[in-house]
Order: C-alpha cells, then sequence, then structure tokens
C-alpha cells in the first residue's frame, strides 16, 4: 500500500476551547486512513490564553503533532507560513481551529489530491453565520473577483489543501501585507472546488477585528493588482483636462472683456477639491511606499519562540 504524508497546519489564536475535539476528529481521518500518514501542526499565533498549553499537552500524547509558538501574534497569514516551512507532507492542508470547517472534508480533499489537483479549495456555499458576517464577507469577495482576481470563489475559502510545489513556492516568496489565499490563486495551478457549509460557532469568541478585517481588505487590494495607483493617475489627468479647460475660459473671457468677480465660495470649493484629490493620492502612494519599504527591510516573517514534539524539550528557536 502507497502512504502519503499529509500534513494539516493550523494556525491557533485564543483557540483553547476547540483544539481537543478539533485533534479528536483529526485523529479519526488518520485512523480511518491507513495508507494516510497524517502530520499536524498546531501554531500557536501569540495567544493570550491556554491556548499553547493545551497544543502542548495534544503533542506529549500523539507523536503525530507538533506544537508551534511565536514570539508574539504575527497574523493568520504569517502562522501558517510558519507552518507551511516546518511541513514535511507531501501536501498540505490549511484550516482554521474554530471548527467553524468541517475536518471531515479532508479525505475528500485527499482523494482530489491523489487524482493531480494541485490546489483543491473548500468553498463556502452557505454559512451558518449572521446576516452581517455573511453581507461583509459576501461584499469583500465580490469586490475581489471584480477588481483583483475573478478566480476567486463566489463565497470564498480559508479551507485549502496544496501540494508541495504550491508550500515551496509559497515559502520561497517571503512577501509581506499580502493574504495567502490570494497568493495561491496567483500561482495559478490546477484547482478544484468542494462546496460545504460553513458551521457557526460553538467555542470561544472570534478575535477577526474591524480593524484586523480592514488591513485584509486593503492587503488583498494593493498587494495583487495596480488598479488604486492607476486609478489616480487616471484622476490627474481627469482633473488636469478640466483645469485646462478652465483655463481656457478665463483667458476668453477675458479677452472678450466679459469677465466677472469670481466668488469667494465658488473658488473655495474648487480649492477644497483639488486639496482632497492630493490628500487621497499622497494616501495611495504612501501604502505603495510604506510596502516597499517593509520589503526592503527584510525583517522575517515571523519568530519561532518555541517547538515541541513528543519525547523531546522545546528546540530553540530556527
Amino acid at each position: 500500500m502507497n502512504t502519503h504524508r499529509l500534513s494539516v497546519i493550523v494556525p491557533v489564536y485564543y483557540n483553547a476551547e476547540s483544539l481537543e475535539e478539533l485533534h479528536g476528529r483529526l485523529a479519526r481521518i488518520a485512523e480511518s486512513r491507513p495508507e494516510l500518514d497524517l502530520e499536524i501542526l498546531f501554531v500557536d499565533d501569540g495567544s493570550g490564553d491556554a491556548s499553547y498549553e493545551v497544543i502542548r499537552r495534544i503533542a506529549a500524547g500523539d507523536a503525530r503533532v507538533t506544537a508551534l509558538k511565536l514570539s508574539r501574534n504575527y497574523g493568520a497569514f504569517n502562522a501558517c507560513l510558519a507552518g507551511l516551512t516546518r511541513a514535511t507532507g507531501e501536501c498540505a492542508v490549511i484550516m482554521s481551529a474554530d471548527l467553524q470547517d468541517p475536518p471531515e472534508l479532508i479525505a475528500e480533499m485527499y482523494e482530489r489530491w491523489l487524482r493531480g489537483t494541485k490546489v483543491v479549495m473548500a468553498v463556502r456555499a452557505r454559512r451558518e453565520e449572521s446576516f452581517a458576517k455573511v453581507f461583509f464577507s459576501n461584499t469583500y469577495y465580490r469586490v475581489f473577483r471584480a477588481l483583483v482576481d475573478n478566480a476567486m470563489p463566489r463565497g470564498g475559502f480559508d479551507f485549502v489543501l496544496i501540494d508541495r510545489i504550491v508550500i515551496n513556492v509559497l515559502c520561497a516568496m517571503q512577501e509581506k501585507n499580502t493574504t495567502l489565499m490570494g497568493l495561491i490563486l496567483w500561482t495559478g495551478f490546477k484547482r478544484e472546488e468542494i462546496p460545504y457549509t460553513r458551521m457557526q460557532r460553538r467555542h470561544g469568541k472570534s478575535r477577526w477585528s474591524l480593524g484586523k478585517k480592514i488591513n485584509h481588505f486593503v492587503d488583498s487590494l494593493l498587494a495583487f493588482t495596480k488598479l488604486p495607483i492607476r486609478l489616480l493617475s487616471v484622476l490627474g489627468l481627469v482633473t488636469s483636462a478640466i483645469s485646462l479647460l478652465g483655463m481656457l475660459y478665463i483667458l476668453i473671457v477675458t479677452l472678450t472683456g466679459r469677465v466677472s468677480v469670481a466668488g469667494w465660495a465658488s473658488v473655495m470649493v474648487v480649492m477644497f477639491f483639488m486639496f482632497s484629490i492630493m490628500m487621497i493620492g499622497l494616501g495611495i502612494l504612501g501604502e505603495y511606499v510604506w510596502r516597499g519599504l517593509e520589503e526592503a527591510r527584510k525583517r522575517p516573517s515571523f519568530i519561532i519562540e518555541s517547538e515541541y514534539r513528543r519525547g523531546g524539550a522545546d528546540d530553540p528557536p530556527r
């Protein structure tokens, strides 16, 4: 019987309540598929609860589990990347720790991978969540499809299986201020979709704050499209054309002796309009410049504080 190693990467942030159940369900998948050599990497992304203690306890009882602890909260993207750098599987599944995505789908994702698919996406066909969450999530994905990449599934995805070749590409990029799912689509490898229903959260409280959502939205746009800066250029051309027409009009009425005294209100309106365009333009340029500075600094995307497996003490950071 041919065996294949599959790595499961689970970023953890304040998920102490759901980790035991998640591990149990993953273990049952491995037991039902003897040809599947399962490796589980829990990555604690600077949680302030008992998440890492729970992960250590799970790892102490299961040799398939590796517990990684980052030195602080680096965000889900970098936590996933940390797990991918340690993954040894021929393919890897990235999934959240809150059990809103059913781990049992991994078996079907694995079957699709065996048939040669490099990227298998579990796509949200339905969501058992509040109207507001569903509305804003769907709006984000509509904007992403319209402005960035129409290959993004309509319901979005963050539960995905990727082949080793995709893992190597992602680990080699070392790109900052971006989105993992956007990068996976950007690689362009053959992909398939598996629809499922995203469940209501039963454990803990979501830490996906409004600020993080805004950062994610901005990163998604600026990392994968030049549209904002292109729109700024077009806006500059349009306003320049309007200004030129205005100057021609002033010249004509001056030469024909039909000059009227300009009102203060109209002058101030024009000034405020132009000033607002300039500030918007500076803000967009600043976002791109800041991202260039971040890349030029070459700071690591994450720092692993400790790494634990059964039968050994914490390894030093690498």
